[in-house]
């Protein structure tokens, strides 16, 4: 194939997956399954990486992310990003649209568009001559960052505009925002791994807007819907809702629930069907937007310093009761993280009776300034979750007492601390601690770890509900007369979960290392440590600065390590892991083929791999005396690319590196 046909080949699949966006995000209309989406994806990128020439910047491949950003830049708005006033009632709405006609005169006409007002982001979308040049957020709505990179990521954002009449320049405005389904996704994976939950949807999408990862923003399944003009040449348009329907052209979605009416009793009945079944919606929304559709009339009625005169947000009346804060108390999860609840007295909100409200963090209950024994508002946010969201403070007493942050665990009594001086998470980082030991002991016994075949998680639950376990330890003291008190236990069972246990004793010390649970620390991580320091006593004597010849262990880790083992309970845990008799050092690997062509090689892994998991391809090359690593460099001699592989691909290309395929690694391990 010549290389024209090449090119021709590379536009016609471009163009082949912005048809297929179109039909998805604009019309909601798909024809096609994910997974052929993703081939024509795979396919392009493909074609992209063999012939760079032909690499673009609007190349749907560029929605994958995967590079690394400094920082973002000041952009100014052309046109300002006002913020509404908003109306909490349809009486004040009445009397915004009497403002409108007093300000238009009373003989004129008035056409209103209402929309629903997406619980999101605000961002600017800029063409020129129909392609994406910035995308920046609203900032303080004269200028904003610029975001280009990560909002390129948005599917949902087209890179080109469609159609014949797309205009020289235009500024669209939008909401960012996250369907609640994919935030309960993102939020369960965060506390798998031990990281701050997220509050809300909009919370999510605001930090996923400024994480300096593309690659990472790219995963977070975030959306666009379109709703406002900026600045724009080239094009005329008469009204909002003519440039509604443009964008239903130019490719960009907006959302499907508008209306034009010519009254506002017909404005306030359309609000009244949303406050009732805003719950059917995938994603939230907190009231109403209602513009005057003419861009003439808009223009006559003008702006306050503020808000523009000819639109307004009607917000949904909130959900709220007044009661009294009786207590804080502190929650410890399972990865540690401190969290402070408030203790109310029982009051009910829309039919449910509230005795407790999250106060999410210890910075939350500074910015609220609220005390034990404030009468405080409660507020059932997306109408499920409830949250103290002021205190009023005209009705103290003096009794009301500050609460003050603890210095140490409120179950074990371990100091508890951040990992970061920016982060708000507070968390207690030992691992015996009773509030975190059954995930921790799940974790402990897992294949990849400690590998306790039969320790489960209901015997794990047994264990520590009837004292018989209180940290790692305790599992190789236990007798064959505790076991058979658990439920369902009988001989043949009791003395098959004791050789599992025995049987784990013999396990290297990377596998105890990711057993511990050290924060920061994977399996991965865990072998490179234990092939460094040998024994557990040489890892507990290191400090900060002995880890910076570890390639694979930045400063965070580090840090992170000796903090972890300098604990009184965590040495004193080693202690009683070495009088059962815990192997503590690690051994030279055994490598099964005296040659194998993974010998003496570096080896790196992209993407993702369907016969294996990272951390078994990586295992299969070290048994075979090859050298598994985590970045691509000079001295890396090749790379196994799988399914929708990342930066290190590029890497690797552009070094020279020899790069395979997951067929040809498995012909490689025969």
């Amino acid at each position: 194939m010549n290389l024209r046909a090449i090119e021709k080949q590379i536009e016609d699949l471009r163009e082949k997956i912005r048809h297929h966006d179109y039909l998805y995000y604009v019309l909601s209309q798909p024809e096609i399954s994910d997974k052929e989406y993703d081939d024509l994806m795979r396919k392009l990128k493909e074609l992209e990486d063999k012939y760079p020439q032909y690499k673009s910047e609007d190349s749907p491949t560029v929605r994958v992310g995967g590079g690394i950003l400094e920082g973002f830049k000041t952009v100014r708005h052309r046109q300002k990003m006002l913020s509404l006033d908003n109306v909490y009632s349809f009486e004040e709405l009445r009397q915004w649209g009497e403002r409108v006609h007093k300000g238009l005169g009373k003989e004129e006409k008035v056409e209103y568009v209402v929309e629903l007002k997406i619980d999101g982001v605000s961002a600017n979308i800029t063409y020129e001559h129909g392609r994406l040049i910035i995308g920046a957020t609203r900032g303080d709505g004269e200028t904003g960052e610029d975001v280009t990179s990560n909002i390129k990521t948005i599917r949902a954002i087209p890179l080109i505009l469609r159609g014949e009449c797309v205009p020289d320049f235009i500024e669209i405005r939008g909401e960012i925002y996250m369907d609640r389904k994919d935030f309960d996704n993102l939020n369960k994976e965060r506390e798998k791994n031990g990281e701050v939950l997220f509050a809300n949807p909009r919370n999510a999408a605001s930090g996923s807007l400024k994480l300096l990862d593309t690659g990472i923003v790219a995963k977070r399944k975030l959306k666009f819907f379109a709703h406002s003009l900026g600045e724009y040449k080239g094009i005329e348009i008469k009204s909002q809702w003519e440039f509604l329907q443009l964008l239903r052209i130019f490719g960009v979605p907006c959302n499907p629930n508008r209306k034009l009416y010519k009254t506002l009793d017909e404005v306030i009945a359309y609000c009244q069907r949303w406050q009732e079944k805003r719950k059917e919606l995938s994603y939230d929304i907190d009231g109403m937007v209602i513009k005057v559709n003419s861009l003439a009339q808009q223009e006559k009625l003008g702006f306050t310093l503020k808000s523009p005169r000819w639109a307004v947000a009607y917000k949904f009346p909130a959900r709220q009761v007044t009661t009294r804060l009786k207590d804080i108390t502190l929650q410890v999860g399972r990865t540690g993280v401190i969290t402070p609840v408030a203790e109310l007295e029982p009051v009910e909100c829309a039919g449910v009776v509230i005795s407790r409200a999250t106060l999410h963090n210890f910075d939350e209950i500074q910015r609220l300034g609220v005390r034990i024994g404030d009468t405080v508002v409660v507020e059932r946010a997306g109408e499920v979750i409830p949250k103290i969201v002021k205190v009023v403070e005209s009705l103290r007493t003096g009794r009301e007492k500050p609460f003050k942050i603890p210095r140490t665990c409120p179950v074990c009594g371990a100091i508890i601390t951040k990992e970061k001086e920016e982060e708000v998470a507070f968390r207690c980082i030992n691992p015996s601690c009773p509030a975190q030991i059954k995930e921790r002991l799940l974790h402990f016994a897992s294949r990849q770890a400690m590998d306790i075949e039969g320790m489960g998680e209901k015997v794990v639950e047994q264990l520590v509900e009837q004292g018989l376990v209180r940290d790692f330890a305790d599992i190789y003291f236990l007798k064959k007369d505790d076991i058979l008190k658990l439920e369902l236990f009988k001989d043949k069972k009791t003395d098959n979960l004791l050789r599992a246990i025995e049987k784990s004793k013999t396990q290297p010390l990377s596998r105890l290392l990711y057993a511990l649970g050290i924060r920061h620390v994977g399996e991965k991580a865990a072998y490179v440590l234990a092939k460094h320091f040998k024994s557990i006593d040489n890892l507990i004597k290191a400090k900060t600065q002995d880890f910076d010849a570890i390639y694979e262990v930045g400063m965070v880790m580090a840090e992170s390590i000796v903090k972890f083992f300098k604990q009184d309970s965590i040495r004193q845990l080693i202690k009683k892991l070495k009088e059962a008799g815990i192997n503590l050092k690690e051994e030279q690997v055994q490598v099964t083929v005296k040659e194998s062509p993974f010998s003496d090689k570096t080896v790196v892994f992209t993407g993702e791999l369907e016969g294996f998991t990272r951390n078994e391809a990586e295992a299969l090359v070290r048994r075979l005396g090859g050298n598994p690593t985590g970045s691509v460099s000079k001295n890396t001699d090749f790379v196994v690319a799988g399914k929708n592989p990342g930066s290190k691909y590029d890497k690797a290309q552009k070094l020279g590196i020899k790069i395979i395929g997951e067929k040809e690694f498995k012909e490689m391990l025969k």
